[in-house]
């Protein structure tokens, strides 16, 4: 059994660093990365990944309870996978993150800032995700389930981003994310530096990004809020038939435009608690700062990720238009 999270909490090794059941062999890369090979045939290979921002703990737990059931046998593995949790050092100080984002430092993001432990494991996990998808020669399927909560509440409580990407989405990719009864699905319209990104334009990975709620503090999650998250992912790993959409139909949105944060007189004209997708209707004022006014154009939009407090040059909210 390897605990992962109790290792990185305790910033701690194995006893050993690599090992097989009954059905499936293990390594152990390094802090927070678990690699795990069925001995059976198998045809995909996916990265699950969560704590990227260290203070995002449901998905860390959930990932946590996986691990541990794989190893129990209570959920056979059909699948090879790569855990991930992302950034250990915010994770055990409970924060966002250290000095800088971390899932604005992929596809070499991270060359552009002084160099720390966070940029230095940006890099590691570069390295790790394609070691793990290039060790893999044969014509399997790859996927990459990026797991984090929100910073503030939203109206559409559990919803999915995907990267932009000019080929078409991946049909399974899309069916899990439904039967994953989430509210919304988002597709970015411009490359980035997130995680879910990098695995999409260097290794052709069907990625994405969930969002679980809100963040808080360990042990304060209620999990079952994430079940029909928890079911997907398990249905997945164990190749099972996925479960049952229970919800109306998903919502679907694109971005249109992105907010930068061009001079620390930014505002955003929204309340500090607002939440994710609220609305803004043609004509009003969605931000101010120097370099002038952000005005929505359209008959309605709705807003994604709004923070003022991010650094200058940095996005400060999405600007999405639903897609009907």
């Amino acid at each position: 059994m390897v605990d992962l999270l109790a290792l990185t909490l305790a910033q701690q090794l194995p006893e050993q660093k690599q090992g097989e059941t009954a059905g499936f062999s293990w390594q152990w890369l390094g802090e927070g990365l678990l690699q795990c090979t069925p001995k059976t045939a198998y045809r995909k290979t996916i990265v699950l990944s969560a704590g990227i921002h260290g203070n995002e703990t449901a998905p860390i737990e959930m990932l946590a309870q996986i691990i541990q059931d794989v190893f129990a046998g209570q959920l056979a593995l059909a699948v090879r996978v790569l855990f991930v949790l992302g950034n250990p050092a915010a994770i055990r100080q409970g924060v966002r993150y250290l000095e800088n984002d971390m899932n604005r430092m992929f596809c070499g993001g991270y060359q552009n800032l002084i160099q720390d432990q966070e940029t230095a494991r940006a890099a590691q996990l570069e390295q790790a995700v394609a070691a793990f998808f290039e060790q893999d020669q044969l014509a399997t399927q790859r996927y990459h389930y990026d797991l984090h909560t929100a910073i503030r509440a939203s109206l559409l409580p559990v919803f999915a981003l995907f990267p932009y990407q000019t080929q078409p989405y991946d049909d399974f990719l899309i069916q899990s994310l439904n039967a994953a009864n989430l509210d919304a699905l988002v597709y970015h319209n411009a490359a980035g530096k997130t995680f879910t990104h990098f695995s999409t334009e260097r290794f052709q990975a069907a990625s994405s990004t969930l969002e679980l709620g809100k963040a808080k503090p360990f042990g304060e999650n209620d999990l079952a809020e994430f079940a029909s998250t928890d079911l997907m992912l398990r249905a997945v790993l164990s190749e099972q038939p996925l479960p049952v959409r229970q919800k109306s139909a998903v919502r679907q949105f694109k971005v249109v435009d992105s907010i930068l944060k061009q001079s620390e007189d930014f505002q955003l004209n929204l309340s500090a608690d607002a939440p994710n997708f609220s609305t803004f209707q043609q004509g009003e004022e969605i931000a101010t700062q120097q370099a002038g006014a952000y005005i929505a154009h359209d008959q309605q939009v709705w807003i994604l990720f709004p923070n003022s407090n991010v650094k200058t040059g940095l996005r400060a909210g999405l600007i999405l238009k639903e897609i009907k």
